[in-house]
């Protein structure tokens, strides 16, 4: 099983946007080939956002909490204590709010960090990171995944 880390547009992409890009995700989490991990900051981060207005129209509170409880059932709530001296070795985001999600990829273990952030991807193909950092489109695309997450 494949361990993923989604930020949290990917996570609205899938829960409030019904994002095509998402659907290869949603099966391979549900056929039991990938896991998705969270901690309490990536959680946190998600249940404001939810609350923001989005294009034409903002959440109910109860659509907010619904969201984010079907995430919180998707996701494998991870508690690791992050090593610090490991966390020095990552590079520095440009936008200091998504350093979390790469600091996640790291103590969770995870193969892939999918974004569409674009700070987050300027830090894509970086040596020495133990995942890959990708965009969603393309991910699980004919249910084939890249062959080797940290080549």
């Amino acid at each position: 099983m494949i361990r993923l880390v989604l930020d949290t547009n990917v996570w609205l992409d899938w829960m409030v946007f019904d994002d095509p890009a998402i659907a290869a995700i949603a099966a391979a989490v549900a056929a039991r080939e990938a896991e998705i991990v969270m901690d309490d900051a990536v959680e946190s981060e998600l249940a404001r956002v939810l609350g923001y207005p989005f294009k034409d129209r903002t959440l109910a509170s109860e659509d907010q909490a619904e969201r984010l409880a079907r995430c919180l059932a998707i996701a494998r709530k991870t508690r690791r204590a992050r090593d610090a001296d490991a966390m020095k070795q990552l590079p520095k985001c440009s936008d200091p709010d998504d350093q979390k999600f790469l600091e996640l990829a790291l103590a969770g273990d995870a193969a892939y960090l999918v974004t569409k952030d674009r700070a987050l991807l300027d830090l894509a193909g970086r040596k020495g990171l133990p995942f890959r950092i990708v965009e969603p489109r393309g991910l699980f695309s004919g249910r084939q995944l890249p062959a080797d997450p940290v080549a």
